[in-house]
């Protein structure tokens, strides 16, 4: 480990380990001397040595667990004693690609995981999905705190930009995972860890740029160890591009500081970070017709002017600002015990703007103009739909851990209270309306407990057992007007009961096998409840069945496991959107996932390693029932008709994911990667209809790094990403809306395209 301290008490002497872990004092007498080794986040060590010393003197540390993680993870993580699927991604890997695109895409690379655009560069409103499971089923937590909006269920990741540059470490559960605090997991569980500071202070300054006028500039400042207690480290960022869509421009900012300080039995850490977006609104996609045609064609904001001509409105934007204040304890007791409470405070508010040409005066409850003698009943508006909204509440976890028992009790609880409002900024007439009226308006509120106990035990030498039972109780409201002038009233309480056991057993010290099997409950979100054209949607359960089998070698590491998650009442993406461009949801009586994936880590020589994956599955609806509406040629309403459809495919579940990494290194500090990544065909609804699909595509980006250091600049790392190496034609996402005319079935299919060949550059300065 590099920048370790090291001192020679009796001489007073201090120096420290250079990258290589090495460490050198010269003109030293023979005799006997003591050395003291301190590394934030592991236990110091004393050791007395003598002079002179033959062979290599190898000192090894040990983790503080409490120091190293600063803000407690290990309530909501897992390792590899217990029978979970999981991936690690430690700072270094984050960093290597961390040149201005969001989180999803740093993570693009592990198994099972399909990352999407709306802008088609990964800068702005992005997404991912594990397993087919899309944001609002994917638990994050960032220091053990819920991410996840409490009432979309999913994640903005454009709300904070640049959060990689912040970040020690990411742990991806896939499958129900352990218990953890927000909404329940149904693909994965992705466990966020902020920086736990370092030992040497620095001022870091990182710069890249790239096609379509993209920009990220970051400046951290870390105090390093302060008088062996107390440390400091402080981000600004700001990302700026225009985005291969249309328009699609994206202007972020946010930053990031955080304080602690720690002894050997306590830390205490108190952080705030946020961001603000100005994000060009994207979400729309282009038509089938116009991928040939016009792949960047943005429909957003389009207009008729004046003189007949397309135009299209300038502020037609997302504007949204989140803040996000968290306090951490962390102590630890007489004996095996140690204690974590975390308090946390989310204020989010901004809008999205909309311009309106030519539309009714009673969308927005106004009423008709009489002028001159006509009857005005229509106009253009432009609008603001605002969110404002409170998050706030309490972790805490209470660990027991010998050489036998690693006992956790745990359990959080979080309170969200949500404003949902309409304002018109502007409008061609006046009609009733009055400056800053709010011509919708509706309230969310949303109570979240959790609590838990989970072990692991070991019952002989290789054989641990797991088991982790969890209660949570769910109670959700909305009140009011929706936008579409709607009265809405819904209130609905869950008392979920999560249970999980599981196994581990090594079968010697390079290999073991495990399993697990876990019951998870989930409430709908906000949109099910709104957009729920029949009866209201029913909370849903998965049964998840895991048995995996880790191994290594001196040269390769892998893992390999199966997975059946078998769903009662699950809401699946009907392909529509709504007029937000959210995703439309149902729910299906019963479905299963089912696969199986594979990861390795081979050392082909030493200067050539390849990570692979790939995940095979298959994802079905047993006996889909499809509702679909029926329209004359006029489209003039009909009537819903019943299609009894069998067993389906569910909607954006590729039965292939691959992911391969080929480094090679041909001197000390350069990396050169071949970042592989291939896509099986998708649905765009639940019917197996293959003429609404998106096809498969194999995409390949270019890594290089080349990482050095100077008298002046303590290390200077030089990086080009290339992105869609081989400039392929695909999109990663779509929709779409079926119905019946004349007994036929239409189609209308939207896609989301992704750029073709593009790059990113930057220079990493560290003083």
């Amino acid at each position: 480990m590099a920048n370790a301290s090291i001192q020679l008490k009796e001489l007073g002497k201090v120096t420290v380990t250079d990258s290589k872990g090495k460490f050198t004092f010269n003109s030293i007498l023979d005799g006997p001397y003591t050395l003291f080794i301190s590394y934030v986040g592991f236990e110091k060590v004393s050791l007395k040595i003598s002079v002179p010393q033959t062979g290599d003197l190898r000192i090894g540390l040990l983790p503080n667990t409490l120091v190293n993680e600063g803000v407690t993870v290990s309530a909501t993580r897992v390792t590899e004693e217990m029978p979970m699927t999981f991936s690690n991604i430690d700072k270094k890997e984050l960093n290597e690609r961390n040149l201005g695109q969001d989180l999803p895409y740093m993570l693009a690379n592990t198994p099972s995981l399909v990352t999407t655009s709306d802008a088609g560069t990964g800068i702005g409103y992005t997404g991912m999905r594990i397993r087919g499971s899309d944001a609002t089923r994917i638990n994050v937590t960032i220091n053990g705190i819920p991410l996840n909006d409490a009432e979309s269920q999913g994640v903005f990741w454009v709300n904070l930009p640049d959060l990689t540059s912040s970040l020690e470490s990411i742990q991806i559960q896939r499958g129900v995972g352990t218990s953890t605090n927000g909404a329940g997991a149904f693909g994965a569980s992705v466990n966020l860890e902020t920086s736990t500071g370092d030992q040497d202070a620095f001022v870091q300054l990182n710069n890249s740029a790239g096609s379509f006028g993209a920009l990220k500039n970051t400046l951290i400042l870390n105090s390093g160890q302060l008088n062996d207690h107390w440390s400091f480290e402080g981000r600004l960022s700001r990302i700026q591009a225009d985005g291969y869509v249309d328009r699609a421009s994206a202007d972020l900012n946010s930053f990031y500081l955080s304080g602690q300080y720690a002894d050997e039995n306590t830390v205490v850490k108190a952080m705030v970070f946020g961001g603000a977006e100005v994000t060009y609104q994207s979400w729309n996609g282009i038509t089938e017709d116009m991928l040939d045609t016009d792949r960047t064609f943005n429909s957003a904001g389009a207009f008729t002017d004046e003189n007949g001509e397309l135009a299209f409105y300038d502020r037609e934007v997302d504007d949204y600002k989140q803040d996000h204040y968290q306090l951490h304890i962390s102590q630890k007791f007489i004996g095996n015990w140690s204690g974590h409470v975390g308090f946390h405070y989310t204020y989010g508010r901004g809008f999205f703007e909309q311009f309106r040409q030519d539309d009714a005066f009673s969308n927005y409850g106004l009423n008709d103009l009489i002028i001159g003698g006509d009857t005005i009943t229509s106009g253009d508006f432009i609008r603001r739909r605002w969110l404002d909204n409170d998050f706030y509440g309490s972790v805490f976890s209470l660990n027991y851990k010998n050489d036998l028992l690693n006992l956790t009790i745990g359990g959080g609880f979080h309170q969200y209270d949500g404003d949902h409002f309409g304002e018109i900024i502007w409008a061609e007439y006046g009609s009733n309306m009055m400056i800053r009226d709010r011509y919708y308006e509706s309230v969310g509120n949303k109570s979240d407990f959790n609590t838990y106990v989970k072990a692991t035990y070991n019952i002989m030498e290789r054989l641990s057992i797991f088991g982790d039972l969890q209660i949570r109780a769910v109670d959700y409201s909305t009140q009011g007007i929706d936008s579409d002038l709607n009265a809405i009233d819904v209130s609905a309480s869950y008392t979920f009961f999560n249970p999980k056991f599981g196994f581990n057993y090594h079968l010697n010290e390079q290999s073991s096998i495990y399993a697990s099997y876990a019951i998870a409950n989930r409430e709908p979100d906000r949109s099910d409840f709104i957009d729920a054209t029949g009866p209201l949607p029913k909370h849903e359960q998965l049964n998840n069945l895991e048995i995996g089998y880790r191994g290594q070698s001196n040269r390769l590491n892998w893992g390999f496991n199966y997975y059946l998650m078998d769903y009662k009442n699950q809401l699946v993406l009907t392909g529509a959107l709504n007029d937000v461009g959210a995703a439309i949801r149902t729910n299906v009586p019963d479905s299963y996932r089912t696969g199986i994936e594979l990861e390795t880590n081979y050392g082909i020589f030493k200067n050539l390693s390849w990570q692979f994956n790939i995940a095979l599955s298959q994802n079905k609806i047993r006996n889909f029932t499809e509702f679909i509406d029926e329209f004359d040629t006029d489209f003039n309403y009909l009537d819903q008709e019943v299609i009894e459809h069998g067993d389906t495919e569910i909607a954006f579940s590729p039965q292939i994911i691959a992911g391969s990494r080929l480094t090679y290194s041909p001197i000390t500090g350069m990396d050169i990667s071949l970042l592989s990544q291939y896509i099986g065909d998708q649905f765009l609804n639940n019917t197996s209809d293959e003429g609404s699909s998106l096809d498969a595509y194999f995409i390949n980006d270019l890594k290089i790094s080349y990482g050095f250091e100077t008298k002046l600049i303590r290390n200077i790392s030089l990086n080009l990403l290339v992105n869609n190496l081989l400039d392929h034609e695909y999109e990663s996402n779509g929709w779409n809306y079926s119905y019946l005319s004349e007994g036929e079935r239409q189609r209308i299919n939207g896609f989301y395209p992704q750029a073709g060949i593009h790059f990113l550059a930057g220079i990493d300065l560290t003083f």
